[in-house]
């Protein structure tokens, strides 16, 4: 927006995507459990053959039973339907569903399965599927999550939002099984909550293109983030003005292209109209700390039987250094 430009003037939109960006596929992955099926072929049933997007279905399946996943959801849409192997290229305009018994990755858009291990009730086959879906593509990652039990989800919806991709949550009202979704949405991992049958339209109207770059030293975008920064402090007694400049673009960037908007004064202009915005963007913007002690027993082991034995017979005084490993916290 020039400074000719009046506050109230029309957005900017984005630009149509160029021809490279257009030949991008996003990919979409799906995890359903408890219910999940009966979300799957909701889903199917409403999402057009010809979107140009690649889906991938992650579900709890019995380790020691053969899967009619595939073959079931052939029956509710008219993409290919494929049960996914080795090293598949994903191709758009089809579905790919996880087999039984097998961890599924997708590394250069490619799928990479491996032999499960550990205890069948242990695995998060879908927070795994989509932590690598977010690190693979990106802002063109795309992930839901559907009926279920437990939490399975909630972190690889964490993964895909911090790389600027699309999280949507089934409506917990409307699923059979609420366990999935509601952690997801309680964790702020939620972009869109739906029913499943309002989800196909999301996705082809939202625009999959990459983040925006603003610099700044340009006095709009300068005066687009104090405008930000100064309602955010108004609406929330929290002031980000000293968080860094980069990570507060990067992060409002993300918020831009989720309204369809390049720039950042009109951005401000937006959140204005719209309370609701200024309290996305305040989530979107604290730093989410991994919880510490978010496995208790290993800290009452710590206190109660192995630090007393390291500390016995030292005297008063003495010097005990711990050194955690990888701990970034």
């Amino acid at each position: 927006m020039t400074s000719k430009e009046k506050e109230g003037s029309s957005p900017k939109l984005l630009k149509s995507p160029s021809k490279h960006q257009q030949a991008v596929t996003p990919i979409v992955g799906m995890g359903g459990s408890a219910g999940g099926l009966e979300a799957f072929k909701a889903f199917f049933r409403h999402m057009p053959r010809d979107s140009g997007m690649a889906f991938v279905l992650v579900s709890h399946l019995a380790p020691d039973h053969d899967s009619l996943l595939a073959e079931i959801m052939q029956t509710v849409t008219t993409m290919p339907v494929i049960e996914a192997q080795d090293q598949m290229q994903v191709a758009p305009n089809n579905v790919y569903v996880i087999p039984p018994n097998r961890d599924m990755l997708i590394s250069q858009g490619k799928l990479q399965l491996s032999v499960s291990e550990g205890p069948h009730a242990t695995r998060m086959p879908i927070d795994n599927f989509l932590c690598s879906l977010s690190e693979d593509q990106g802002t063109h990652a795309i992930g839901i999550i559907l009926s279920g039990t437990g939490t399975d989800g909630t972190l690889g919806l964490a993964a895909i939002m911090k790389a600027g991709g699309i999280s949507v949550v089934q409506d917990p009202a409307s699923a059979k099984f609420d366990g999935m979704p509601t952690s997801a949405i309680h964790a702020g991992n939620a972009m869109h909550v739906l029913p499943v049958e309002q989800m196909p339209n999301i996705l082809i109207s939202k625009p999959h293109r990459p983040p925006l770059r603003h610099e700044l030293q340009t006095p709009s975008t300068v005066r687009g983030i104090n405008s930000i920064l100064k309602q955010l402090r108004t609406a929330t007694g929290h002031d980000f003005s000293l968080y860094k400049k980069n990570t507060i673009i990067r992060r409002i960037e993300r918020r831009m292209l989720q309204n369809s908007i390049e720039d950042m004064e009109v951005y401000a202009n937006f959140l204005k109209e719209s309370p609701t915005e200024v309290q996305v963007l305040f989530k979107e913007l604290l730093i989410n700390v991994t919880s510490f002690f978010r496995d208790p027993d290993a800290f009452i082991l710590l206190k109660n039987d192995i630090l007393p034995r390291l500390c016995k017979d030292k005297s008063e005084g003495y010097n005990f250094r711990v050194w955690v490993a990888g701990c970034a916290t």
